[in-house]
């Protein structure tokens, strides 16, 4: 019987020479993109939180969280990213989650960053015109010097929680309401749900964002969940829902045993897990 072959030393995920003394060889071009790092930002209302993840989604590095400044123009958005990106290991691509109506990377509209102050502050002019059209993930990768995908935060949110199976609909509660709708693991065009009215002339990011939890409690708060769930269900008929964002986890017991077996509650922490998953989802530009 024939000796068995030795050991490889190559390492399966980049290819290279593992040997000692040895120097990896250069990428093929086709392969410049295949990214063993990905950055993974999650830009919210209130905060900032940022990772650095290896091709499996494991963090190499603990998540950083800064307050999110305001005012924000784009310019000061990118330069908070950096500099959390300074901090963190080298990255070979880029996510970035935002809130409001992303497409192909360039920002039609966002809810919180055209305020003096922050949600529900103010709206300035300059900055709903200096958001409006801006392209996000040509900025970034200026910025940042690597391929960038710039989605819905939302989207990346639910990027790493979807099974893709069946039609899959992801809410974050937080600041506000985010949406993303996956159909057979695929992304539907993104509709923001949270800016349609739900009662009493009120939109969803009004009726169950922070400052109406925070005013009711989370007991009644939850029981409003349970409605908004109750009436989303007949409107898209999911497989699965899936409940996120910084304040699922106020969800009442009580409120839980009765949402439903077509309901999970997920982890903050997908909004940046999903921001290796993401890259799936690219839409050619």
């Amino acid at each position: 019987m024939p000796d068995a072959p030795p050991p490889s030393t190559t390492d399966p995920a980049t290819g290279a020479d593992r040997a000692a003394g040895t120097e990896p060889a250069p990428a093929a071009p086709h392969l410049a993109h295949v990214a063993a790092y990905t950055l993974a930002v999650d830009c919210g209302g209130g905060g900032i939180k940022a990772s650095v993840l290896d091709a499996a989604g494991t963090l190499r590095a603990p998540a950083v969280r800064v307050p999110t400044p305001y005012p924000l123009p784009p310019e000061r958005l990118l330069s908070t990213i950096a500099d959390i990106a300074a901090g963190l290991p080298p990255a070979d691509r880029v996510t970035v989650g935002m809130p409001g109506m992303i497409r192909h990377g360039v920002v039609v509209a966002t809810p919180h960053y055209v305020t003096r102050s922050g949600p529900h502050s103010r709206v300035l002019p300059e900055l709903v015109e200096a958001w409006a059209g801006f392209d996000m993930e040509a900025a970034v990768e200026r910025t940042i010097g690597v391929p960038a995908l710039v989605l819905n935060d939302a989207e990346v949110h639910g990027a790493g929680v979807v099974a893709g199976s069946g039609l899959e609909l992801v809410l974050t509660v937080g600041t506000g309401l985010g949406s993303a709708l996956f159909d057979g693991g695929s992304l539907a065009p993104h509709l923001e749900l949270s800016h349609a009215p739900v009662r009493w002339g009120t939109s969803y990011d009004t009726y169950i964002g922070e400052v109406e939890r925070a005013r009711l409690g989370d007991a009644l708060w939850s029981r409003r969940m349970r409605r908004v769930v109750d009436g989303l269900r007949p409107v898209f008929l999911w497989d699965r829902l899936y409940l996120g964002g910084g304040n699922a986890r106020r969800l009442t017991p009580q409120v839980l045993a009765r949402l439903g077996d077509d309901v999970v509650v997920v982890p903050n922490s997908a909004g940046i897990v999903g921001g290796v998953r993401a890259w799936a989802l690219r839409a050619p530009r």
